[in-house]
């Protein structure tokens, strides 16, 4: 299969951090917010991610980025923190310009994506996390040691082949040759400065409080045996968030190989969750038409609707005339019947 082409453009984060994003593939949008390890454009010829890229382009228009401080981005004086991690992730939505769209966070990427999902539940129509934890490992009591000794192998190991960062590896079951990939990937990324910089803040991450706030339908995917985050950290994210759907994924590798059986169980558990090219019918409204339709699924009828969004009812009238027509129903009620199937209503949104 031929790889689909990538277009890599730049935006500004909230900082004026320089972000570089990339976008390919065709149907549904998905955004994915990939571990921080990884490089825009090395990625494609890579035997760790070009299976990812090709099955994610495959199904999807495939929005990704590269993290601040690395790949494309911009490198130097850079600071780092969860909240600018956040602002680039939402500089990057923005700036590709889907009103609506399926949220995929992996490894690091996880707790970006719950914060984005929890601040724009009317954007994210369905969240993905993969290899998530809740609890950084410097604010974990049981992993201080191995997160301080995992940021010392960085400084040790970041550049070359010392085995003092063997064992940090993401991929225990990778060949010799996918190894040697990831170390070359490593080298081109970023400095060790700042990979140690970033690390920091990952263990410094606490998203227990933000998941249970994610009000979209949410799967949590997780390795037995991950590499990186303990399988009960995982466990952990999908209890937290409301009705979670939990697969567990026979493999050690943080980040999963197309030649382990677990590539097949990734796929079919994504294809059950998002079936190949059927986009919600809520994807095709604006951000201003899926406003007034998280009202409607409140129970506001269209004045009160108008003085919450500031316009007039009339405007509105035309909004749900105009809702009713892409969502092909005939009532409030099945409109309303709709928005709450995908999570749209709560009133602690």
């Amino acid at each position: 299969m031929p790889l689909p082409a990538e277009q890599i453009r730049f935006c500004a984060s909230r900082d004026g951090t320089r972000i570089a994003y990339g976008i390919s593939g065709s149907g549904p949008p998905l955004i994915w917010a990939q571990r921080w390890v990884h490089h825009l454009k090395l990625d494609w010829d890579s035997p760790v991610w070009r299976a990812w890229l090709t099955f994610l382009a495959s199904r999807h228009t495939l929005v990704r980025y590269d993290c601040r401080g690395c790949g494309l981005s911009d490198r130097d004086q850079v600071s780092f923190s969860f909240e600018s991690f956040v602002d680039d992730l939402e500089a990057v939505i923005n700036a590709a310009g889907f009103q609506r769209f399926v949220l995929y966070g992996m490894g690091d990427g996880a707790a970006r994506t719950i914060a984005y999902a929890v601040s724009h539940p009317l954007r994210v129509s369905k969240l993905v996390l993969h290899g998530s934890r809740a609890l950084g490992g410097l604010l974990d009591p049981q992993f201080v040691e191995e997160s301080q000794t995992r940021i010392k192998a960085i400084k040790l190991g970041w550049h070359g082949n010392n085995p003092a960062f063997s064992h940090v590896t993401p991929l225990p079951d990778a060949s010799a040759e996918q190894l040697r990939a990831y170390a070359d990937m490593r080298r081109a990324v970023t400095s060790p400065e700042s990979a140690m910089q970033i690390v920091q803040m990952i263990y410094g991450n606490d998203v227990r409080t933000l998941a249970p706030q994610v009000r979209c339908p949410t799967l949590v995917l997780h390795a037995r045996s991950d590499a990186i985050n303990p399988f009960n950290e995982g466990r952990m994210v999908a209890t937290l968030i409301p009705g979670a759907q939990f697969v567990p994924l026979e493999s050690q590798n943080h980040v999963l190989l197309d030649s382990e059986p677990a590539w097949r169980q990734f796929i079919e558990a994504l294809d059950d969750f998002l079936p190949a090219g059927q986009p919600s019918r809520l994807d095709i409204l604006t951000t201003r038409e899926n406003e007034v339709l998280e009202l409607l699924a409140r129970g506001l009828d269209n004045v009160a609707i108008a003085k919450q969004l500031g316009s007039s009812p009339k405007t509105v009238r035309n909004q749900v005339s105009t809702i009713f027509s892409k969502l092909e129903v005939k009532s409030r009620a099945q409109a309303v019947a709709l928005a709450r199937d995908a999570g749209f209503g709560h009133k602690d949104l």
